[in-house]
């Protein structure tokens, strides 16, 4: 398994009148967390978008736990499990920095897509030697 974890401090605008963060910016998180675990691994979304490959996200999941509020820090893990194929399954736990808490935990499945043709494609091989290295039982 590879895990990426990314930080993130809450901002004002994120929140609701409540003083929580608001449902859906949990979404956003996983994207940061996702970009920049592939990043990690010297994938760059800009770099697929200009080999041709973009990465819809085709299911979303997010279970809430606690909230987060203005000014927490949060740790935000993105969990590849396996090896991408066409779909890209990324699992997210997302904690308090602070104490610890458990915050919310999510899944989202992405696929590998060709833009002009916009029909699904296999991981390119320059993303599957990335992750290689960190998901050794993949053939």
């Amino acid at each position: 398994m590879y895990t990426y974890r990314h930080e993130h401090r809450v901002r004002y605008r994120e929140c609701d009148p409540m003083g929580v963060v608001y449902h859906t910016h949990y979404l956003d998180y996983f994207e940061a967390a996702r970009t920049e675990a592939l990043r990690d691994l010297g994938v760059r979304y800009r770099d697929l978008e200009h080999s041709g490959i973009i990465m819809p996200v085709v299911s979303a999941n997010v279970e809430y736990k606690r909230s987060a509020e203005y000014d927490d820090v949060v740790i935000v893990e993105a969990q590849f499990r396996e090896m991408p194929t066409v779909r890209v399954p990324i699992d997210y736990v997302v904690r308090r920095r602070e104490n610890d808490d458990l915050l919310a935990t999510g899944h989202t499945d992405l696929c590998f897509m060709d833009a002009e043709r916009r029909r699904p494609v296999r991981i390119p091989e320059n993303v599957r030697d990335a992750f290689l290295p960190h998901l050794p039982d993949a053939t």
